[in-house]
């Protein structure tokens, strides 16, 4: 009954988004649903490339934490997608989304406009003001938000059951934004929490609007295009606001190229070469490594602090968005 909405759950990219969407939400493609059962010893390497794309979008807050002690918001966000979309460029080329009719690039550009400089502005405004460890826990709504949205949009049913892990899931949202400061470590702060949270309703109206682009053309293929355009107009929008600086640190740029070669070229071209040999059922489930490893990271790297609510929230949120993006009954 849930099988559409599920379907949609389980495209959700970290950004990064994609996560992040990914870009800090990760963006995948089940029409390969029918892809035939690998036997145990040929899974071994599409499983490891699935569950590293999830590591590699869950470093991508990490990374920007870095970056901030030298570059303001624009500037991060502004140069992950040029190292990003470089990295992805042989593929824009060698498919230019030309031949696509007006409503395909109609939704093509406004996607690339929500999933790129919107989505991550804003979630990386949040970033600044709050901690890894908040930021990646609640990038952890984005499957149960898409599920939802999904479901009335298609107007499918939800069990009592569902509907109460997506209370749950907000309950554990609010929890972490309202939780107490921690005594000692870096601070998070509500404006920051929610700023994130925004992010991911730009994420999730991404999500819809490429559902069908995605289905028709591929997610590479879509991916490509939608950073590839979703970059020169975010950074169209910075040189007019903001204009971005080139002196910084050594150890910043290492940071900044991370960001655009790990989190966006390389976890995009690992998720897809996965999917294309994992049923996308089971591939899914993978996406919840991203706000997993980047909470492990902050608490253990940058030693933030949860605290008992801010863990009782995350706990909340991950087990809604493993229900979410677990492997359909057939």
């Amino acid at each position: 009954m849930l099988r559409q909405a599920r379907k949609a759950a389980s495209r959700v990219l970290h950004c990064p988004v994609m996560g992040q969407q990914h870009p800090s939400l990760p963006i995948s493609h089940l029409k390969r649903d029918s892809v035939s059962e690998p036997t145990s010893s040929n899974r071994a390497w599409p499983i490891a490339s699935l569950a590293l794309a999830g590591c590699f979008w869950g470093t991508g807050f990490l990374f920007g934490k870095i970056t901030f002690a030298e570059m303001t918001v624009s500037e991060n966000v502004g140069y992950r997608f040029i190292f990003g979309s470089l990295g992805l460029a042989p593929i824009f080329w060698k498919c230019p989304p030309a031949g696509l009719g007006r409503r395909a690039l109609g939704l093509l550009l406004v996607a690339s406009i929500i999933g790129v400089p919107v989505q991550f502005l804003l979630q990386y405004k949040g970033l600044e003001a709050t901690t890894v460890s908040h930021a990646s826990l609640i990038v952890g709504t984005l499957p149960i938000l898409v599920a939802l949205s999904s479901s009335l949009l298609l107007k499918e049913k939800l069990k009592a059951f569902e509907y109460g892990l997506m209370v749950a899931s907000a309950c554990g949202a609010v929890l972490i934004a309202t939780a107490k400061k921690v005594l000692a470590g870096p601070q998070p702060t509500t404006k920051g929490d929610l700023l994130v949270f925004l992010s991911m309703f730009a994420a999730m109206v991404m999500v819809l609007l490429s559902k069908h682009l995605m289905t028709e053309y591929g997610a590479l293929q879509f991916t490509a295009w939608m950073i590839g355009i979703g970059t020169v107009i975010l950074l169209a929008w910075i040189e007019a606001t903001h204009p971005m600086r080139f002196h910084f640190s050594f150890h910043v740029w290492l940071a900044v190229i991370a960001q655009g070669i790990l989190c966006t070229t390389a976890a995009f071209l690992l998720w897809n070469w996965g999917l294309a040999r994992v049923p996308a059922a089971h591939a899914a489930i993978f996406l919840n490594l991203e706000p997993l490893v980047g909470t492990l990271l902050g608490v253990i790297i940058l030693n933030e602090s949860l605290g008992a609510l801010g863990i009782l929230g995350g706990a909340l949120i991950l087990i809604s968005a493993a229900y979410f993006s677990r492997p359909r009954a057939a």
